[in-house]
């Protein structure tokens, strides 16, 4: 086992490429469901009849499935196969496509986002342990920019393509798309995927900790939906009731086990802690511009589906550029110094979009979306590159779950807060949720400085 893990060092040629094309539609897919949804939220509640906090939903039911079955499916990858749970969470994921494109309501249409949100999440869990087993160790660095920068390509391609068929079809038009995609991805990852380089077999199936894993973080989540959408107090007090009983029995299993399902292992490693606190925080920011910059386009400034989308592009347009760059300075320059340049870059954009004068031209959010993209971009490759690597080759799995964790603790909690901004602002919400980003994205630029202090042992 040794031997192999000291020996490995990535996929021949040209299995490599197959490989490597099969992750990234599979991520693409995930990332560019989400953008297409964001931008499509206003003309969805008002073909739906929905209110703008109802429409939240849509993002957050898929957000919570993906939260309460990640590490399940980063630990399933490590003792089984990483290669088997990817694509059956490839399927699941474009059958779940099709059965959101039949929904008839909203309640139908959540629940189909939720088993989409499962299959997303054995995706998500492992997406980065695939790149590192495919990847020469040399060529990982670089590996993780074009990545992302592939990822950024699909985010520009969401927004511009949710317009047009928003312009040009009906809703469920917004999931078809998914089928042919998901179909290639399989026929691709059939027979390219690497296999374990080491499987944790001695650990068994953690069925008990995947039940209180589940728990835990889903109570969590509805404690603040049901605060954000207005529940009933009994209602929140009980999901924070069960939040608290259940975390501390399955914190209190985690800290005795070899291999926990939640990484406590690789979180008592300064760097990747550190490393998680600033990816929360940096997609808090995120999401809560996301989600809000479509409400403010269209709502406040007045500008139509279309032209949201077109604009909204420049934000992952940006990363194109930014993500190949930083993945070229990683092992140049500090990672806590290219996170902190990045994040103060969004959060000056994110600032300067809730500053935005009352009758803006095209150029002035244009040029504040470019910025808090390149600054994402140049952050978000080296987080990558650090989480993925410092964790040992035996707990990969965990390492990639955990930085999806991150990512999508930080996006649902942003989204939420918009939720909750709609209620307590109502028609100036998205300006004070870009103002809170904005606070949040400088904090995340504190926490990556802040890993200058840390001595690598």
């Amino acid at each position: 086992m040794d031997s192999n893990v000291k020996t490995y060092d990535g996929l021949p040629m040209p299995r490599r490429l197959l490989a490597i094309a099969t992750v990234s539609l599979g991520v693409t897919l995930a990332v560019m469901d989400v953008s297409i949804m964001n931008i499509a939220l206003p003309s969805m509640a008002e073909v739906m009849h929905l209110t703008e906090a109802d429409t939240i939903w849509i993002v957050n039911g898929y957000q919570l499935a993906i939260i309460m079955c990640l590490l399940a499916m980063s630990s399933m990858g490590e003792i089984y196969s990483y290669r088997k749970v990817y694509l059956a969470g490839m399927s699941v994921f474009t059958l779940a496509s099709l059965a959101c494109a039949m929904s008839v309501n909203l309640p139908m249409l959540v629940f189909s986002r939720m088993v989409q949100g499962v299959g997303a999440s054995a995706m998500m869990a492992i997406n980065m342990t695939l790149l590192r087993l495919s990847y020469p160790k040399k060529w990982l660095g670089k590996g993780i920019g074009l990545n992302a920068t592939l990822v950024a390509i699909a985010s520009v391609v969401g927004p511009s393509l949710s317009a047009v068929i928003l312009s040009n079809l009906s809703w469920p038009w917004l999931f078809l798309i998914n089928l042919p995609l998901g179909a290639v991805g399989l026929a691709m990852g059939w027979k390219s995927l690497p296999a374990n380089v080491v499987k944790l077999d001695e650990r068994g199936f953690p069925k008990v900790d995947i039940v209180l894993n589940a728990v835990f973080f889903g109570s969590f989540i509805l404690a603040l939906e049901g605060f954000s959408h207005g529940f009933p107090a009994i209602a929140i007090s009980v999901a924070a009731a069960v939040f608290a009983v259940v975390g501390f029995v399955y914190l209190r299993r985690e800290f005795s086990e070899k291999y926990p399902l939640l990484p406590i292992d690789l979180l008592r490693i300064p760097l990747f802690s550190m490393s998680v606190m600033t990816s929360i925080a940096s997609f808090t920011a995120q999401m809560l511009a996301m989600v809000s910059i479509p409400f403010y386009l269209q709502n406040t400034l007045h500008l139509s589906t279309s032209e949201t989308g077109m604009l909204f592009s420049a934000w992952p347009f940006s990363i194109m550029f930014a993500a190949p760059l930083a993945g070229y300075l990683i092992g140049k320059v500090n990672a806590g110094v290219l996170g902190g340049i990045g994040l103060a870059l969004l959060s000056f954009g994110i600032g300067s979009l809730a500053m935005l004068p009352e009758n803006p031209t095209y150029i002035d959010i244009i040029w504040r979306l470019m910025c808090c993209g390149f600054g994402f971009g140049l952050f978000q490759s080296p987080n990558n590159n650090v989480l993925i690597t410092s964790a040992p080759l035996d707990r990969s799995g965990s390492a990639s779950g955990m930085l999806a964790m991150a990512r999508l603790t930080g996006q649902t909690t942003g989204a939420t807060l918009v939720a909750l901004f709609f209620h307590i602002f109502g028609a100036n919400a998205p300006k004070s949720a870009l103002v809170a980003g904005s606070a949040v994205a400088f904090w995340a630029c504190v926490f990556s400085l802040s890993r200058l202090l840390i001595k690598k042992k």
